[in-house]
């Protein structure tokens, strides 16, 4: 059974903004930050806000409902070039990580100087290991920009 935990926007926006500042206090500077939406968009917005880096996004399918996935794909990539540019990408979680490898190795493709990866929550069996994250979490994690559509699937609505 799925357990499920519902974040209210000022948790959300504290976590956001701890993921922030992990970055920007690693001491690493990167000239473009990558959002995979959907959940990465916001995240991104304000991640590149504190890197004062230039923002972009790619757009990948993946989940078809609540812990049903299918193998990841891109539907639209970055508008701007990254080669030779220090790269991060920025999704809000990491489950298995089939998505941010994905998108990783397609951004890789450009031969950017370099590209590491952030998500708010990574999840313990996760085969890709984040260069940023706040905490693990195990449990299925609902962001409040997706209450209705969780409860609707969940058939609560």
């Amino acid at each position: 059974m799925v357990r499920f935990r519902y974040l209210t926007w000022s948790e959300y926006g504290d976590l956001v903004g701890t993921l922030a500042k992990l970055i920007g206090s690693g001491g690493q500077e990167f000239d473009a930050v990558v959002g995979i939406a959907r959940g990465g968009l916001p995240v991104a917005l304000a991640v590149a806000d504190e890197l004062e880096a230039t923002l972009d996004f790619v757009v990948v399918r993946s989940y078809t409902g609540i812990a049903e996935r299918k193998k990841p794909k891109i539907l639209r990539t970055v508008t701007e070039s990254v080669k030779g540019r220090r790269v991060l990408v920025v999704d809000d979680i990491v489950d298995h990580g089939l998505t941010m490898e994905v998108v990783v190795r397609h951004l890789s493709e450009e031969k950017p100087r370099l590209v590491q990866t952030a998500a708010i929550f990574t999840k313990p069996w996760s085969r890709f290991d984040t260069d940023y994250s706040v905490r693990s979490v195990s449990g299925w994690v609902v962001f409040p920009y997706e209450r209705r559509e969780v409860d609707r699937l969940r058939g609560r609505s």
